[in-house]
């Protein structure tokens, strides 16, 4: 077997008549033995196990199923068990009935290869009367009348109840409006104070100061400077007359959550709403120093 160089090459075939030597041998996969390219067939070398992969169907004549014959065992048996449990009879004209084009006076059979489906009436059609004109096209179907959503809608909004605006009781957003109310009043409040402090001290500042200091820092400021009031727009000639305006009008009517902070110069008292304007007034007038 093989030759000096390969002694392992080939394989010699399994018929006992045969027994030729074949350098590409051939397994059969249904016995797994070698054979030559002459009896390779499951004939030519009468291969006991042929049928063993075999698949053979029989057609139900009651409901046109098909019905697989297992090869180890009686196809009368495989018979007896489809036609008690599988068989339905009622299934055979849904098989063996041809589908043919809807379309007046058409015959065509519809098959796979000439069937396409009308994408406004959902119906299938041969390929000659697939476009609506051709078979009479219905259109999509319509929606059903005897059921309105919109209708239904406005029902269910005419039937709810009505939210009573007499009743006594307090609702939620009422009562976290309050609390919001409440907690916006106390917020003025603590910053009103804060301002009445920071003019109190910067009042008693100013009086510390020396005569001639004063008397000429106070001259300087009815010169040429002149305070007005955030709330009502009028003007006085010093500090201590806009918060004693503040004081007696706009806190005695109770107006204190639209006060506005005023920051006061502390080396001419000068007051100011805007705190960048306060340090633009001390390094432009006063030179940067902001003590006394």
């Amino acid at each position: 077997m093989g030759t000096p160089e390969f002694p392992d090459l080939g394989k010699h075939c399994s018929v006992s008549c045969c027994k030729q030597l074949d350098f590409l041998p051939f397994t059969c996969d249904r016995c797994n033995q070698i054979y030559c390219l002459e009896h390779r067939g499951y004939i030519k070398h009468k291969c006991t196990k042929a049928n063993k992969h075999d698949v053979t169907v029989a057609i139900c004549p009651l409901c046109a199923k098909g019905v697989r014959l297992i090869p180890d065992q009686d196809p009368n048996i495989t018979w007896d068990n489809h036609v008690n449990v599988d068989c339905d009879p009622s299934n055979y004209e849904k098989i063996t009935k041809k589908r043919k084009c809807p379309a007046p006076g058409c015959k065509e059979v519809l098959v796979f290869s000439n069937t396409i489906k009308c994408r406004d009436c959902l119906k299938d059609h041969c390929l000659k009367h697939r476009f609506g004109p051709d078979h009479k096209c219905s259109g999509p179907k319509k929606l059903e009348t005897s059921f309105s959503f919109m209708s239904l809608l406005n029902r269910s909004r005419k039937e709810e109840p009505k939210p009573n605006l007499t009743s006594t009781a307090p609702s939620k957003w009422s009562s976290s409006f309050l609390k919001v109310a409440s907690n916006i009043r106390a917020s003025a409040q603590v910053s009103m104070s804060k301002l009445g402090d920071e003019i109190n001290q910067v009042w008693q500042a100013a009086t510390t100061r020396d005569g001639v200091g004063q008397s000429s820092g106070s001259g300087n400021r009815n010169d040429h400077q002149v305070e007005q009031c955030p709330q009502c727009g009028s003007k006085f000639s010093s500090v201590t007359a806009l918060v004693d305006h503040v004081q007696k009008v706009h806190e005695r009517n109770g107006n204190r959550l639209g006060v506005k902070k005023i920051d006061a110069c502390p080396k001419c008292s000068r007051g100011f709403l805007d705190p960048v304007s306060l340090v633009e007034h001390v390094e432009r007038d006063h030179g940067g120093g902001s003590r006394a």
